[in-house]
């Protein structure tokens, strides 16, 4: 077996249980070291026992290395494989019908992987496309990109779109929305993005009626294609209570500006919670199931916003995306 490969599909499957990100790193940059040496080296190694004298390479990745280059499936991988079910029972419609994931994340900003990792995770998941969509420049703790950043990203972009084909990286963006409902990034080059995902990450807890006009405000600019986890809450370990906003005014809005409301699938958000979810399909919103995926692994987070969706009586016909690329972007 690859052991490129074994080591990768085991990363995978730890960031796809959310396992810690210390974890995940020493299985991808063990990986990318073992990338570099000749496979008679790496054979000689593993019979030598001298795979650990490898920078980046600790026991557990040199086991899996010497499993692999011998012949065989890894124990580890094996195991980890064994342990691999349908995060929830519902969602399954709905996610068939996914075509791609409008909120995803790279090394670039606070991502743990190249773009074309994720890309490649993907493609291997069955989607037909995904958004690119890391962090604007002030959101420093996530290096988010300044404008500089983010148009040398659209080039890169474009070359590796031209060797994944079919396969499409729409470009795009997480912009912060600051606290007058302005986004954070240059006007014209939100406008030259594929899909802007607009999310609130700062003063979560100012006054309900700031709260509200600061949404409003930027649901209302016609850049904005997608409402992020609109509570920012948080429903793992400590929490982080919901932000308190007019959401009848706000949903209203994204219905009337054509801006979905994003059903946040990462495990520790499930943003927003269902009452809410309700009361926006109510109000004829349309809706993203998305990730906000981190790594490769999490990219396969989906079924828990699709359960929820379907929970609440939201169809694939109001999710954008089980539309295809060229149909999502004809509706901007």
């Amino acid at each position: 077996m690859d052991p490129v490969a074994a080591l990768k599909q085991i990363a995978l499957y730890l960031e796809r249980a959310g396992e810690a990100t210390q974890k995940v790193r020493a299985f991808r940059r063990a990986a990318a070291k073992v990338a570099e040496i000749d496979p008679d080296e790496l054979r000689a190694r593993a019979t030598a026992g001298t795979l650990t004298d490898l920078p980046g390479i600790g026991n557990t990745t040199a086991l899996v290395v010497a499993e692999s280059v011998m012949g065989g499936e890894p124990s580890y991988l094996t195991k980890l494989a064994g342990t691999q079910t349908a995060p929830v029972a519902g969602g399954g419609a709905l996610r068939a019908a996914l075509r791609g994931d409008c909120h995803t994340h790279s090394d670039w900003s606070d991502g743990g992987s190249p773009i074309r990792e994720m890309a490649e995770a993907a493609i291997a998941l069955g989607h037909e496309w995904i958004a690119l969509t890391d962090h604007s420049p002030r959101l420093r703790v996530a290096n988010g990109l300044s404008a500089d950043r983010l148009r040398r990203q659209l080039e890169l972009v474009a070359d590796l779109n031209v060797e994944l084909a079919p396969f499409l990286i729409l470009t795009g963006i997480e912009v912060d929305i600051l606290l007058d409902g302005s986004l954070d990034q240059e006007e014209e080059l939100l406008a030259e993005l594929d899909v802007v995902v607009a999310s609130v990450h700062s003063k979560l807890r100012m006054p309900k009626a700031e709260m509200t006009e600061r949404m409003l405000t930027a649901v209302a600019n016609p850049h904005v294609d997608i409402l992020g986890h609109c509570t920012g809450r948080l429903v793992v370990g400590k929490g982080r209570p919901e932000s308190e906003f007019d959401a009848r005014a706000v949903f209203a809005a994204c219905a009337a500006h054509g801006v979905a409301v994003e059903i946040n699938s990462r495990p520790e958000r499930l943003d927003p919670p269902r009452r809410l979810l309700r009361e926006a399909a109510d109000l004829g919103c349309h809706f993203a199931v998305n990730t906000d995926a981190h790594a490769p692994g999490q990219l396969d987070w989906l079924p828990y916003g699709c359960e929820r969706a379907e929970e609440c009586g939201i169809g694939p016909d109001r999710v954008i995306n089980t539309r295809t690329a060229a149909e999502l972007l004809a509706a901007r």
